[in-house]
C-alpha cells in the first residue's frame, strides 16, 4: 500500500527514526502504525546489538539536584561528537533527573526506570544507539544526600566532560559552587588525606622522588637550580618524633648562622610551616581538604573553609571516559583494509 508524508513524519515523531528507515518499516507492515513502531524497536535492538562491542569512552555527565539528593551520571558515546547532538543531551540530562528522582541502587534498577515517554531508560539507550548511529552507553551514576542545614554545589565543566557534586556545612550560599569548581581544576580522589591508604602514600611517595631526583639530573646538566626532594609524602608520615627531630636539627642550623635564641621562636614556625608543605605533596594531589585553594593558593581548603565558617562535607567528581581504556586507532591501515575488501568484491 502507499505510504503517505504524514504517516512517516508521525513515526518519526514516535521513535526518533530517519525518513527512509520509518518509510520501509511502514510499507513492510502495510502502514500499521502501532507495528511499524514494534518493528523499528526491534531493528534498533538488532543495531544496538552490533555495536555492544565498540568502545564508547566519549559523552558528558549529567547532574540533577533534587531537594536533598543530587545525582551525577556518565553517559558514553564513541566520538565527541554525538557528545552535542541534542536527543543525546537530552537523554543524559533525563537520565540523571530519573536517577535523582527514583534513587535505584545500581545500574540495573536505573535501567528499568521509566521515562516520561512510558519507555524504560535501558530501551531509552537501545533506540539513541539506533537513531544516533553510534553506541550509546550508561556507565555508572552516584547519588549524594545533605541534610537540611547543608548546601548543595553543582558545577559541571569543559561542556559537560566533568561533574562536581560537592556537600558544604556553614558558610555562604556561593562558597559550596566555588569549592565544586576547586575539585574539578584540582580532581581530588579524597576528602581527608586520612582516607589515603598507606601502601598507596608509601608507593606514591617512593614514585614523586624518584620523578624529582630524574628531574634534578636533567637540571643538572642545564645548569638550572634543584627542586627540593622531600623525605616524606604525607602528613600520616609526619610524627611527633618526626617533626621534634626536625624541629631539633633547625635549631641546630639557626645556633650555626649565630641567630639569638631570643627570636627562634619567630623564625620555627615558619620553617616548620614549610617542611610540612614540602612533605605532604602525596596529601595535596589526592585529598581535597590538603590541597592548597585555587582561589588563594595561601591557604589549603581546609584553611579557606575555616575562615568561611564552614566545612566540607563530601563531594564526588566524575570525568568523561576516566579509567576506560580508548581504542588506539590506525587510520592509514583501516584505509589499507577497505581498499583491500574493495578490491577482492
Amino acid at each position: 500500500m502507499a505510504v503517505t508524508a504524514a504517516q512517516v513524519k508521525e513515526l518519526r515523531e514516535k521513535t526518533g527514526a530517519g525518513i527512509m528507515d520509518a518509510k520501509k518499516a511502514l510499507v513492510e507492515v502495510d502502514g500499521d502504525m502501532e507495528k511499524a513502531i514494534d518493528l523499528l524497536r526491534e531493528k534498533g535492538i538488532a543495531k544496538a546489538a552490533k555495536k555492544a562491542d565498540r568502545v564508547a569512552a566519549e559523552g558528558l555527565t549529567g547532574v540533577y539536584v533534587d531537594g536533598n539528593v543530587a545525582a551525577i551520571v556518565e553517559i558514553n558515546s564513541e566520538t565527541d561528537f554525538v557528545a552535542k547532538n541534542d536527543q543525546f543531551v537530552t537523554l543524559v540530562n533525563e537520565t540523571a533527573e530519573l536517577i535523582a528522582k527514583n534513587k535505584p541502587a545500581n545500574n540495573e534498577e536505573a535501567l528499568a526506570i521509566k521515562t516520561v515517554a512510558g519507555k524504560t531508560l535501558e530501551e531509552a539507550y537501545v533506540e539513541a544507539t539506533s537513531t544516533i548511529g553510534e553506541k550509546i552507553a550508561f556507565r555508572r551514576f552516584v547519588l549524594v544526600e545533605k541534610t537540611d542545614a547543608q548546601n548543595f554545589g553543582a558545577y559541571q565543566h569543559n561542556g559537560g566532560r566533568i561533574g562536581v557534586v560537592t556537600v558544604i556545612e556553614g558558610g555562604d550560599e556561593a562558597l559550596p559552587k566555588a569549592v565544586a569548581m576547586h575539585v574539578a581544576a584540582m580532581s581530588p580522589s579524597v576528602l581527608s588525606a586520612e582516607e589515603l591508604d598507606h601502601d598507596f602514600v608509601v608507593s606514591e611517595t617512593t614514585a614523586l622522588i624518584s620523578r624529582i631526583e630524574i628531574e634534578n639530573e636533567d637540571r643538572k646538566r642545564t645548569g638550572k637550580a634543584f627542586l627540593h626532594v622531600p623525605e616524606f609524602g604525607s602528613a600520616s608520615q609526619l610524627t611527633d618524633d618526626v617533626l621534634a627531630k626536625v624541629e631539633a636539627e633547625f635549631k641546630e642550623e639557626l645556633k650555626a648562622e649565630g641567630k639569638p635564641e631570643k627570636i627562634w621562636d619567630k623564625i620555627l614556625p615558619g620553617k616548620m610551616a614549610k617542611f610540612i608543605v614540602d612533605n605532604t605533596q602525596i596529601d595535596q594531589e589526592n585529598a581535597l581538604l590538603s590541597q592548597l585553594y585555587v582561589m588563594d593558593d595561601s591557604k589549603t581548603v581546609e584553611k579557606f573553609l575555616e575562615s568561611k565558617s564552614a566545612k566540607a562535607i563530601t563531594f564526588a567528581r566524575f570525568e568523561v571516559g576516566e579509567g576506560i581504556e580508548k581504542a588506539a586507532n590506525n587510520f592509514e591501515a583501516e584505509v589499507q583494509a577497505t581498499m583491500a575488501a574493495a578490491l577482492e568484491k
